[in-house]
């Protein structure tokens, strides 16, 4: 037998033991004979339906134990909204784990998105995260927009208002809304001192019960300008004052 019969004696027999070694791997047979039986979804999850998980799992365990290709079970998972990280093994002889960690978000993007606790912008479904503030800014400047919010927000809870929309122009302009519908113009530089500066005379502002602040220009020096607008009472008298419909005025104030 010469040397090249002989070579290609051995590629046919190689080939005879290797293709159906690589038609197990790939499903192509005996897929019924070691099928993936069992499915186990493990993690601290809340968003995220277990249901949804098996149905992006169950495409790739059709072709038994030795065809399910974990790094495409892996990518489907992570497609999910609200997944964060997959972590995908097999257990011989019937079983595939998945687990997973969901983004906890801290606000919602001004394009629907939500923002994680890592400044990781991800996809959620419509209406998600309400109760959430509104961050409003460059992507690349969102843990920019988280600092302020942690600045902002202590500033005026103890006065019972929460930070609703945070802004961050192009060109580096802080703007902010608080939960009673008040704007805030804070601008560059040292914002942070404007804001707390604000919220120290915020009580005084306050105590006239008959209008409220509406919005605060507070890119001046020693003071601010505000525009009040006037609140309507509950039970208002039958016949108001001439000079009392509602309105607004500018005034600006020094601190």
């Amino acid at each position: 037998m010469s040397a090249l019969m002989r070579l290609a004696a051995w590629i046919l027999a190689i080939g005879l033991v290797a293709l159906p070694v690589v038609a197990v791997f790939n499903g192509w047979i005996a897929g019924e004979r070691w099928p993936m039986r069992k499915l186990a979804v493990t993690g601290a999850f809340a968003q995220v339906d277990e249901a949804t998980v098996r149905e992006a799992v169950l495409p790739h365990v059709q072709g038994g134990f030795f065809a399910v290709d974990l790094d495409a079970v892996r990518s489907s998972v992570a497609a999910l909204p609200w997944v964060q990280h997959v972590e995908v093994r097999k257990r011989w002889p019937d079983r595939l784990e998945v687990g997973l960690k969901e983004h906890l978000p801290v606000a919602r993007w001004a394009d629907g998105r939500m923002l994680s606790e890592q400044g990781r912008l991800f996809a959620a479904p419509p209406g998600a995260g309400a109760g959430l503030p509104v961050f409003d800014g460059p992507e690349d400047r969102a843990s920019e927009l988280m600092s302020m919010y942690g600045i902002a927000r202590p500033l005026f809870l103890p006065l019972g208002l929460r930070v609703e929309i945070v802004r961050l122009s192009a060109r580096g302009s802080w703007s902010l809304v608080l939960g009673d519908g008040t704007e805030l113009e804070a601008g560059r530089g040292d914002p942070q001192a404007r804001l707390a500066r604000f919220a120290r005379m915020l009580p005084q502002l306050r105590q006239d019960p008959a209008r409220r602040v509406a919005r605060a220009d507070l890119r001046y020096t020693n003071g601010f300008a505000i525009v009040w607008k006037d609140v309507v009472p509950e039970n208002p008298l039958p016949n108001p004052p001439a000079n009392g419909g509602a309105g607004s005025e500018s005034q600006e104030t020094n601190a």
